[in-house]
């Protein structure tokens, strides 16, 4: 049985950050197109990202602290750490490969860790479990308020762009690894704590086959937009 001072999936406080996730997006949805089109739409969007930067750069300097560094956490090559940084960009500048960079990694990749979180920490209220949420909140959130909020809907090249970053920074973080014997994306072996991953298989084959899935799953969120246009396109030519 875990102390009551550390952080159990499915627990009362998990329940209750999934809860916070849920009322979030409905809300950032329904700002989103109350101000669709007017000024005040960058605007919110701007504060937005102003909100992401402050918080993960504090996060960030806390965890390069003495007391906190631990080269095998404190350094900012989680995939998650690139998803906040390119949510606000999109953010403040409307970019489409940005934005369509948070949707993916926002609505696929954030998701799993949210559900199945390998978050060994305490409980809230410490800063970890602070941290950790709070990133994966706002990068779903800032998914979720681009595209449902403010209408900037994915494509096949903002796929195709995305899947091309993914693999570079996989490229990247892996040789990392390997180098520092850390295991940054878990891309050199699988967290301790269950996860999705325990279901496909041995190292290094469950990075190839979550690759697969990935492509499989961004293209299955990606067609509905697709065909929605097409077929758009083909009624205007009629």
């Amino acid at each position: 049985m875990a102390p009551d001072d550390v952080f159990v999936p499915y627990g009362p406080s998990h329940l209750v950050v999934l809860g916070i996730g849920v009322a979030g997006a409905v809300a950032l949805v329904l700002i989103g197109r109350r101000l669709r089109d007017r000024p005040a739409a960058r605007t919110f969007a701007r504060g937005f990202a102003l909100v992401i930067g402050a918080f993960e750069i504090a996060m960030q300097i806390r965890a390069l602290t003495p007391q906190q560094w631990d080269i095998h956490t404190s350094l900012p090559l989680q995939l998650s750490d690139l998803a906040w940084m390119t949510s606000a960009y999109a953010l403040w500048t409307g970019r489409r490969w940005a934005c369509a960079a948070v949707y993916y990694w926002g609505l696929t990749l954030t998701p799993q860790a949210m559900f199945t979180p390998a978050l060994d920490a305490p409980d809230f209220p410490h800063t970890d479990f602070v941290a950790f949420w709070g990133l994966h909140l706002l990068v779903s959130w800032a998914a979720i308020h681009l595209t449902w909020g403010m209408g900037i809907r994915p494509t096949w090249r903002g796929m195709r762009s995305t899947l091309a970053i993914t693999l570079a920074w996989a490229a990247v973080t892996m040789t990392f690894n390997a180098v520092a014997g850390t295991n940054y994306g878990f891309l050199n072996h699988k967290p301790t704590n269950p996860s999705l991953l325990d279901l496909l298989g041995p190292w290094p084959w469950y990075v190839a086959v979550e690759f697969a899935l990935v492509v499989a799953g961004w293209s299955l969120i990606t067609l509905p937009w697709t065909r929605r246009r097409s077929t758009a396109r083909q009624e205007d030519v009629r």
